[in-house]
């Protein structure tokens, strides 16, 4: 048999092989095709948790804000209006697409959970002192007391968050943050600056145990 007679039988050999079936196509939900209810369980939960008791302490809880300031900062993250690094590898994604009206739907939903409360301190003596300056601020340092804004138990008032019961870890990044002005928010920027690391420790203490 030549060379010239095998290339005819290869080639049919070739046309022979099935097409490989194609992959299938995955395309996520639309949010904005979503309720407050359904947004909670496929995205917030995964990270905040379903009650708003969030699941790692990286993460803010959200149960017991008051709804006008998850409203406002769900806004915020919608229009990049906040910068700090889990805001941008996070909540700029998942928030882009939401309506006016699914924000109100979630925050008043988180707001109106039962909010985690703190754990007794493991170093009291710091945490007193955090109570002192939560209660009192610094004055010769021109330092508000925290108590104006975030109330008399942490709770919030108007538009500031609730700090009582929030995890140890994220306060702490959050005060960092806005110290290096990572995070916005001109007056928390301001105070926290004036602060010593010390004075931050206690006051992220204290703020735990409520």
């Amino acid at each position: 048999m030549t060379v010239t007679s095998l290339v005819p039988v290869f080639a049919l050999a070739v046309t022979t092989i099935p097409d490989a079936p194609a992959a299938p196509v995955v395309v996520p939900p639309d949010p904005s095709a979503l309720d407050a209810t359904a947004l909670v369980g496929n995205a917030c939960s995964k990270c905040h948790g379903a009650s708003g008791v969030s699941i790692s302490p990286l993460f803010p809880n959200l149960a017991g804000q008051p709804a006008i300031y998850i409203e406002t900062e769900l806004k915020l993250f919608r229009q990049r209006g906040r910068s700090d690094p889990r805001a941008r590898a996070f909540m700029w994604g998942i928030a882009r697409g939401l309506t006016d009206e699914q924000i109100k739907g979630v925050a008043r939903q988180f707001s109106r959970q039962p909010p985690a409360r703190g754990a007794p301190s493991s170093k009291p003596a710091l945490a007193d002192k955090g109570k002192l300056l939560y209660e009192n601020g610094a004055k010769e340092r021109d330092v508000e007391a925290c108590i104006v804004c975030h109330g008399a138990d942490g709770e919030g008032v108007d538009a500031n968050p609730r700090v009582a019961g929030q995890h140890r870890d994220y306060f702490m990044t959050a005060m960092s943050q806005f110290r290096s002005r990572q995070r916005e928010n001109k007056v928390m920027q301001d105070v926290s600056q004036k602060l010593t690391d010390d004075e931050i420790a206690a006051l992220v203490e204290y703020v735990s145990t409520k």
